[in-house]
Formats: structure tokens, sequence, C-alpha cells
């Protein structure tokens, strides 16, 4: 699910999705890179979605498409914004960058969300690509013509018990852990927003993190 930065099961996937970004940087985040009002937006990869009723509330008219690869069947220069969360973009490949492209008008514009790291979150979740190599200079995504843009979020708790609790059923002994040494109901989250224009792949470019 693309949705959520990382897939659970039952309950423990339901509270995820209760706790992610409450206060919505990302969406905003988002709309400022790439206005929403009034555009038409390919989301990738989700199925519910919390997601898409946060575009379409920010005037957006959004289609939905599971895969990359699925988005032949769409017309070309039909979106003015691409958008995946965490499931595709995963490097990125040349095929699917092409695919994005073919969707694009003219300064339309590809936006990826992948987490940043550096935060709470990755002590949980161990050695990812996206905490390291894609966000460096060298990496596939500044390197293909992306800048980035990091935003610094959380996972919100209502209270440090229901924190360590969720922590230790999800993530085992490294979450009763970090559960141990919060201070207060949320996790330090950095989400990294890469946004490329139609066909650019110039050199990299950073943005001051939000």
């Amino acid at each position: 699910m693309s949705d959520l930065p990382l897939s659970l099961d039952g309950a423990l996937g339901e509270q995820l999705a209760r706790v992610v970004d409450v206060e919505g940087k990302i969406p905003r985040a988002i709309d400022a890179l790439a206005p929403l009002d009034g555009r038409d937006v390919v989301l990738i990869g989700s199925s519910d979605s919390a997601r898409a009723r946060e575009l379409t509330e920010r005037g957006a008219r959004v289609v939905l498409v599971e895969r990359v690869d699925d988005a032949g069947s769409l017309p070309a220069g039909s979106a003015d914004v691409v958008l995946a969360m965490w499931s595709a973009f995963r490097g990125p490949d040349p095929a699917d960058l092409a695919a994005a492209d073919r969707l694009l008008r003219p300064e339309g514009r590809l936006v990826v969300v992948h987490d940043y790291g550096r935060d709470d979150v990755s002590r949980l979740r161990g050695d990812l690509p996206d905490y390291g190599l894609w966000s460096r200079r060298d990496g596939p995504f500044l390197r293909g013509g992306f800048r980035i843009r990091v935003v610094h979020c959380w996972w919100t708790f209502g209270s440090l018990d229901e924190a360590r609790e969720f922590l230790a059923g999800a993530f085992g002994a490294v979450g009763q852990e970090v559960g141990s040494g919060l201070h207060r109901p949320r996790l330090s989250w950095n989400v990294a927003i890469y946004h490329r224009l139609r066909g650019a792949g110039a050199g990299p470019a950073l943005q001051s993190p939000a």
C-alpha cells in the first residue's frame, strides 16, 4: 500500500494510518511543489486512498493507477502531475520515468515520495537505500534531474503507553528499544519529496528542508 511508508497487517496497519503525518505536512508540501487545484493528477499505487481524498480536497482531479506500467492505458499528455508515494519509482527505473513523461503535459511534474531517514523511524527499519544512496548527490534521483525537498513530519500517538505498545507490536525488540527512549508520544519522521519537470535530466539540485 503506497498510502503508508510500510505495510503492517490488521490493527497495527490501521493504527499506523491514524498516526502518520496527522498535521498534513506531506500534502501541503506536494501542493506547494506541484499545485493541485484544478489539475489532473495520476496517483500511482494507491488503493484506498486517504491520499486520493487529500488531493481531491485540494481541488485535484485524481485518477488511480496501480502500477507505473499500467499507465499505458491512459492518454499521452493527460496529466499535470504524476504522483507516487513509497511503492513506485524505487530507483527509479528509466522505463518508469519514460512512462511518467508520456503522461505528463509540457511543464507537468513528476512527484515521488519516499522516506529520507536521519530520524526515529529509520532506527526501526534498518539500512534501506531510501536513507542513504537515494538522497545523495550521486544517487539515482538527484543525478537524474530530480530536486528534493525534505519535510520534517511525525508519527503522533495519543500517549507514551500507546506509542510503546505499537512499536513493540510492530517492530519487536528494536521497537521496544526505541519506545523506551521516547519522552514524548511521537517519533520524528523525515520524508523526501523528489520532483522533476517532464523530461528533466540535468544535474542535481537541493532545496532547503521544510
